[in-house]
């Protein structure tokens, strides 16, 4: 930064002195200039407002002026605050390590990465000769030290003599998950009568009759994979399911489960099965799942194929039952899902969810009208207009209609309810957004379908 804009600075503090930002800014430019007594006096100033960034700073200032008791004190009490920052620990991290004070530098390294495992920073962990590892409550209690605050920082080295900085978790990432109880069944799903009846025969059926089932030796629980183009209600129908059985409902994201140590992605998701196993009957929806479950032909570390590999166990149930556990799951590209995961005793079910047909159609525009107003509506006419529309596109014809009606209505002052003629006009405006999905689809249906697991999109399309 050019010193030339330290006197502007200087009366821009004058303004407005409880600028803890401008204050540390003005406080790195003087450190920067070697103005070091006067960096010090801004940090300090009478009515500073002592904030975790201005703070570094200054222990930053006493450490370049050799104050290093005073940088050291400053520093430890940052590490301590609750209301630190990774940017704040990691600059912490840095004075500690310019006054060789190791231990502390580590302290402060590792309580950033356990804020936020993203900001590690290889350069700065290698010069400070540690490596890291996942390290929950109960190791750090087996080794006689409860609070988990120290574990490790001076007693243990990995084979290249470095220190090991365990980073604290939890004992079970998902212990105290919130499972959610749908309030929606198949009658908030417009359509869809053919899936609905799949998912009854495989899911609801078992549970109504466990005891038929337990005659014939067939668990209650398994797996269905549901594809096809976005918005078309696959989480939707999963929510559903399990509001129709009334049981809980956990959905996963590929950010509940990968994570960045090696081996941590696999004790998540075997944790999330766990916990799943623990709520019976419980359905599991794993959305996007060829994010979690991509082909292992195409990747080239082995911790992706550790984590497949983790995923079909679980599903195989080979260390725990999965009787009355549920698994949904939704993808945009089967083609993109690893093989195995097809396997019968897996997703042995796969459902095609195609767009809705007219019929279908006007049963969603039904259920979305539903607590609007609206005059004899012709929702049998405006899904006849609606060819191709995903369940979101229908959503958003619906929502142009009734943002244009708000915007009519502000202008007379008096509310007009929703008419034939103005879902007709929002489903214009609106391009179904399944045209592109399956120019893709068709591809892979043509070219890629060796074993017919594609054949609906040809039936769709009308190309079989």
């Amino acid at each position: 930064m050019d010193p030339e804009l330290i006197p502007a600075l200087e009366e821009a503090l004058k303004v407005s002195p409880g600028n803890g930002p401008l204050r540390r800014q003005l406080g790195n430019l003087l450190m920067g200039c070697g103005r070091l007594e006067d960096a010090e006096d801004v940090l300090r100033a009478e009515g500073a407002v002592a904030t975790p960034g201005l703070q570094a700073a200054l222990a930053r200032c006493f450490a370049m002026q050799g104050k290093a008791s005073s940088a050291m004190a400053v520093a430890e009490s940052l590490v301590a605050r609750d209301d630190v920052t990774t940017d704040v620990l990691l600059s912490v991290c840095r004075t500690f390590k310019n006054l060789d004070e190791l231990d502390g530098a580590r302290r402060a390294y590792r309580r950033a990465l356990e804020l936020d495992a993203e900001v590690a920073d290889p350069i700065l962990a290698e010069s400070l000769g540690v490596s890291t590892e996942a390290w929950t409550e109960a190791d750090a209690s087996e080794d006689g030290d409860g609070d988990g605050d120290d574990a490790g920082d001076d007693t243990d080295v990995d084979d290249q003599g470095r220190v090991i900085l365990r980073i604290t978790h939890e004992a079970n990432p998902f212990e105290g998950l919130e499972v959610e109880q749908p309030d929606v069944n198949f009658s908030d799903v417009g359509g869809m009568d053919a899936l609905k009846e799949q998912i009854r025969l495989k899911i609801i059926a078992p549970l109504e009759n466990a005891e038929l089932y337990a005659a014939y030796g067939k668990a209650i629980g398994g797996g269905i994979l549901m594809y096809g183009p976005p918005g078309c209600g696959k989480t939707h129908l999963a929510r559903a399911t399990a509001g129709q059985i009334d049981s809980a409902f956990i959905s996963v994201g590929i950010h509940d489960v990968l994570d960045m140590y090696l081996g941590n992605s696999e004790s998540k998701l075997h944790a999330l099965f766990e916990y799943a196993r623990s709520n019976t009957p419980c359905v599991l929806f794993f959305d996007e799942v060829d994010a979690l479950g991509a082909k292992r032909s195409d990747m080239r570390g082995g911790a992706g194929r550790q984590v497949i590999n983790q995923f079909l166990a679980e599903l195989d149930g080979v260390k725990a039952s999965n009787d009355g556990l549920l698994i949904l799951a939704a993808t945009n590209a089967p083609w993109s899902l690893d093989t195995a995961f097809r396997r019968p005793g897996r997703f042995d079910r796969v459902l095609f969810v195609p767009p809705p047909d007219a019929e279908s159609a006007a049963e969603i525009l039904r259920v979305l009208l539903k607590g609007k107003p609206q005059k004899d509506v012709d929702v049998v006419g405006v899904a006849k207009k609606c060819k191709g529309f995903s369940g979101a596109d229908l959503k958003s014809v619906v929502d142009v209609a009734v943002e244009a009606k708000l915007a009519e209505a502000m202008k007379t002052g008096v509310p007009a309810p929703l008419i034939t003629k103005d879902l007709v006009r929002a489903a214009k405006s609106v391009k179904p957004s399944t045209k592109e999905w399956f120019g893709t689809a068709k591809n892979h249906a043509l070219y890629a379908n060796e074993g017919g697991q594609y054949d609906e999109v040809l039936d769709y399309l009308k190309m079989k």
